[in-house]
């Protein structure tokens, strides 16, 4: 629809109910009016809008929503974080990242308490803010899937024009103000978010403060008191999800009967019979999230991803674009925007006794489901962006502390599940053995010594063990290709099944190891595994022992 045809439109309209709103957007919006009214008319309204003034969008935020008033927001990158807006030009020196994103979840969580709003979000090109592309490409889908959490509907990235954005502050090419002005009406007649109605949740810190394969049923926490108190408050908000109609579902990287086993204590507000299906594997969580909605029948765009771990949110957002993904909050502080935004999103005018009884329906097409074993997305390019190094420490000498506790608490990354006494360490060191330590860093922060590995005087691994919360980093590809790559001797690994390791059984799956024909030993093609996996190793800065007769990549 052009600007002639729209004119004719509104101006041929008898006239019908009214549908007043207001327009909020960070840019001009003059050139929409004639447009607003020709959508309405074929639709049967009289359209009535209110629009802010230029540039007010970010003051209106701060203020209150007033009680009933029908909203439609237009968001842009630049609304989340103003670094990133072209009018702006291009900062002298790059933005701080976390200090970028904390700013862009106050934004979030004021657009939250605007339940009466509806927004759209334009995925407009990103300035050239950093010098990394990989960084300005996860910074653009990181912005993406917080606008998705917020419950937003997606306008495609061309219909913003930087040329009008630049001359007059019009954010839209003028060929596309026709399918703007639609999808605005359709909003602010209530018609372009349906309420979600899956949300799939991560357990380990998240249902509970803690690691279930770690710390076990004692270490976990989940009353309210303590560490505890934001995860009961968690529950009790899924229970009040559930009682107005949603579904519940659970997704862990862990062993089923682990997985159950908090549930089955009778101690947390959440119950077992209140999911209608709890998924624990050690599969891509997008593959698990996908096979759920096809035993459901449901859209994937009725979904939504509640997890901790920002990796997890990036492949589930990777691999499923259409579920809206969440993080749970690292602190209190945010617990009420956090709520807030679950809320909005599952929102119903009305629950009926259907509603109330639908879990127990599901649950009966959910019995049997079997973890889906497809393979996840490619994180490649996010983890590139996270900016990780990999600082190697030689335990051998000195402080071995924290790597001996590593080894002894780890159970689901584990060689073959033995504990190991610290003179029983002392006595593989005191006979030429190694032993190394690995703390991981990124751009958020340090993860702190989270991989262990003892190798004796043969070259043998006698541990080899890495924390759970480090999963799909690479982590443990990178730490031996750099290993590997030295006169380290590593030839062979002790490696003994357990009923927790599955993880560390998926990992000697790699073609570069082998049976070495002795007893539990597995063999490792140490060439074949540094060309595998090259490129994990080159995802990392590697800071090496200074005394270490091993080679470094950086």
């Amino acid at each position: 629809m052009n600007f002639l045809e729209a004119h004719r439109i509104a101006s041929n309209f008898a006239g019908g109910p009214s549908l007043e709103f207001l327009f909020s957007i960070s840019g001009g919006s003059e050139k929409l009016g004639v447009f607003f009214k020709a959508a309405g008319a074929t639709r049967g309204r009289s359209v009535h809008v209110r629009t802010l003034p230029f540039n007010t969008l970010g003051q209106t935020l701060l203020g209150d929503p007033v009680s009933g008033d029908r909203e439609v927001f237009v968001l842009f990158p630049w609304d989340f974080a103003a670094e990133l807006d072209w009018r702006s030009g291009i900062p002298s020196s790059e933005p701080d990242l976390p200090a970028l994103e904390d700013r862009a979840r106050i934004t979030s969580a004021l657009i939250a308490r605007r339940r009466s709003a509806r927004l759209l979000y334009v995925p407009a090109p990103l300035p050239p803010v950093f010098s990394s592309s990989a960084k300005i490409a996860n910074l653009d889908a990181w912005l993406g899937s917080l606008a998705r959490s917020l419950g937003a509907d997606f306008l495609p990235p061309d219909v913003f024009s930087l040329a009008s954005y630049l001359s007059n502050g019009n954010p839209f090419a003028s060929a596309r103000l026709g399918e703007v002005a639609d999808r605005v009406i359709d909003c602010a007649l209530g018609s372009a978010v349906e309420p979600a109605k899956v949300l799939v949740t991560d357990l380990d810190n998240v249902l509970w403060s803690g690691v279930i394969g770690e710390d076990g049923v004692e270490g976990i926490r989940f009353t309210p008191e303590g560490v505890g108190f934001r995860h009961f408050l968690y529950q009790t908000l899924l229970l009040k999800l559930k009682r107005e109609g949603a579904l519940l579902a659970g997704v862990s990287r862990n062993d089923p009967e682990l997985a159950m086993a908090p549930f089955r204590t009778g101690q947390m507000a959440l119950r077992e019979e209140d999911m209608v299906v709890v998924v624990a594997s050690y599969g891509a969580k997008s593959s698990q999230i996908r096979e759920i909605a096809k035993q459901l029948n449901l859209g994937l765009d009725s979904f939504v991803f509640v997890d901790d771990n920002p990796v997890e949110l990036e492949e589930v957002s990777l691999a499923l674009p259409e579920v809206r993904t969440v993080r749970f909050p690292v602190s209190d502080d945010v617990v009420p925007a956090f709520f807030e935004q679950l809320s909005k999103m599952f929102a119903r005018q009305i629950v009926t006794a259907e509603d109330t009884d639908r879990t127990e329906m599901y649950r009966r097409r959910l019995e049997g489901l079997t973890p889906d074993s497809a393979k996840g997305a490619d994180l490649g390019a996010f983890l590139r962006g996270l900016e990780m190094s990999m600082i190697i420490h030689d335990r051998s000498n000195g402080d071995r502390a924290r790597a001996v506790q590593l080894i002894n608490k780890t159970n689901q990354f584990n060689l073959n599940g033995r504990r190991v006494g610290d003179d029983e360490v002392g006595a593989i060191l005191q006979a030429g053995g190694h032993l190394y330590g690995v703390t991981l860093t990124d751009r958020t922060g340090s993860h702190g010594e989270v991989l262990a590995c003892l190798m004796d005087a043969q070259g043998s691994v006698r541990s080899l063990v890495m924390s759970c919360r480090v999963f799909q980093r690479r982590l443990e590809y990178a730490f031996l290709s750099w290993l590997g790559q030295g006169e380290s001797g590593l030839s062979a690994f002790d490696f003994v099944a357990t009923p927790r390791n599955e993880p560390i059984r998926l990992f000697l799956a790699d073609p570069a190891f082998r049976s070495s024909g002795a007893s539990e030993m597995v063999a490792i093609d140490l060439a074949e595994f540094r060309r595998i996996h090259a490129d994990d190793l080159a995802m990392f800065r590697v800071i090496p022992p200074q005394h270490v007769g091993v080679g470094s990549a950086g």
